[in-house]
């Protein structure tokens, strides 16, 4: 926090030496958006960071954007006139990761040499971010205040992702012979994550350079979220419980075979009215 404000303080002293009073600059050029124009804005704070150990010679000097972190949305604006603004912010993630695990071992217990088997373990996520507002401006220098209202909306997993697991060897007498095998997971299925926030801000927004600016605000409002039931799926070698007790009176003998059981977690919700953006987070935009 404290390597952000003094590379803020920095921008600001270089502007008041370099800059020509004014809304425009030596080149004439606007430093305040106007009716038409688009604003894009990205999260400010690893690039100060960045800057920031720069000047300190430290060695940790990353800028890379976690767009898997849930606070990482693309931020856009809409200039209707030179004091309102429509703004959007969206996030739109999928994907899976593979992992693949190799072992050796024997396929059967009179095998005398072992082979190749591979595990293999798929991660999925998914998550949609969308937020609607409208902004209205206030102020006649390049400190411009704002306020104004916005809706979002979420849907996904938000770091609860789902699992599949996909074994070498599958479950048999051949291989119950060689070590019991317990029950193991073929299955994880993440409970989705829907929510809803409803909230007013205010903020400042500095331009530093023609149509850049940094901005910061507050907000309050309400939030709502709710997380579904985890399903986990399992699989193990032998007879269900039913089938056991039917051998016992009947004098059968059902041979052993795979059983698959499914169990739910708990759902979740939450409701909350309250301020956000307690962490001094920043926001780069871009005026065109």
């Amino acid at each position: 926090m404290k390597k952000r404000l003094l590379f803020v303080a920095a921008i600001f002293a270089a502007t008041a030496t370099f800059a020509q009073d004014g809304l425009t600059s030596k080149k004439g050029e606007a430093y305040l958006p106007e009716a038409g124009d688009w604003a894009l804005g990205f999260d400010a704070n690893p690039f100060l960071g960045y800057f920031g150990n720069l000047a300190n010679a430290t060695a940790n000097n990353s800028i890379s954007m976690p767009w898997t972190n849930g606070d990482m949305v693309i931020t856009g604006k809409y200039f209707k006139d030179e004091k309102t603004a429509y703004r959007a912010k969206v996030r739109i993630g999928f994907g899976s990761v593979k992992d693949d695990s190799t072992y050796k071992a024997k396929a059967n217990p009179s095998d005398l040499e072992t082979s190749e088997f591979v595990n293999s373990t798929k991660t999925k996520h998914m998550e949609i971010a969308l937020g609607f507002g409208l902004e209205k401006r206030k102020g006649n220098t390049r400190i411009q205040g704002f306020y104004g209202g916005e809706f979002g909306f979420m849907f996904g997993n938000f770091g609860n992702n789902g699992k599949t697991y996909e074994y070498g060897q599958a479950l048999s007498d051949s291989l119950q012979a060689m070590g019991t095998v317990g029950p193991r997971n073929t299955e994880e299925k993440a409970g989705k994550t829907f929510g809803i926030t409803l909230r007013g801000f205010i903020g400042v927004e500095w331009f530093v350079a023609p149509k850049v600016s940094i901005a910061a605000e507050y907000g309050w409002g309400l939030a709502m979220k709710s997380i579904g039931a985890t399903e986990t799926t399992t699989e193990k070698w032998g007879l269900t419980a039913t089938e056991t007790n039917n051998d016992a009176i009947n004098g059968t003998t059902t041979p052993d075979h795979v059983i698959t059981e499914t169990t739910k977690g708990n759902k979740t919700s939450s409701f909350g009215i309250d301020t956000d953006n307690n962490e001094a987070r920043l926001t780069l935009l871009f005026h065109f």
